[in-house]
């Protein structure tokens, strides 16, 4: 069964690299697949948040979620795994972006990405979507640069909203968000 899976993930990256490859998506996807690295664009859009109470429980529970999908999904998952990527077994695939050290299932850059979106969108809709649709592109680059199944992505995918979802339920049953938006930052003058 497993073999059928890698079959078919390895024609969908192949279907890839042979019909969307060209210097914009290159140019593209390698961005996209920077922003997502450890998280990176979800921090610069989590941090500032939490200088606001009106945003600062949807903040903090970014950070939470994506701490979260970082320690199992990364520490945990990914070595009990222990599934080789994709560049690392056709090795004759021209590379984008370093080829990663670490196992390929799942997907980090995908499950840090829903877990952080899916937080936005819980909590706001309108910007919920757009965030959705940032983690969709990041989770997509990692195909297009090889690194990546698409199973990969699909279960760093679930994964990620699976946390997103924890956690925001256990912060509103636990009133954990009436303490976290009454936080005061101390002034230094």
């Amino acid at each position: 069964m497993l073999d059928f899976i890698t079959q078919i993930d390895f024609s969908i990256l192949d279907w890839i690299q042979q019909n969307l490859r060209c210097e914009f998506m290159d140019h593209l996807m390698v961005f996209l697949s920077l922003i997502g690295e450890g998280g990176l664009v979800w921090f610069l859009i989590a941090v500032p948040m939490l200088f606001f109470k009106k945003t600062r429980v949807c903040g903090a529970v970014m950070i939470i979620a994506m701490g979260v999908s970082l320690v199992l999904g990364e520490l945990l998952l990914k070595n009990l795994i222990g599934r080789v990527r994709p560049c690392n077994i056709n090795t004759d695939i021209e590379m984008l972006v370093k080829r990663p050290k670490s196992f390929s299932c799942p997907s980090g850059h995908t499950s840090s990405s829903f877990a952080a979106a899916t937080t936005v969108f819980l909590w706001n809709k309108k910007y919920g979507v757009l965030t959705l649709i940032l983690a969709f592109l990041i989770g997509f680059s990692r195909l297009y640069n090889y690194v990546h199944f698409p199973t990969d992505v699909l279960f760093g995918m679930l994964f990620g909203i699976f946390i997103s979802l924890l956690c925001y339920h256990i912060v509103k049953r636990y009133k954990f968000d009436n303490k976290i938006e009454n936080l005061q930052f101390s002034r230094r003058g």
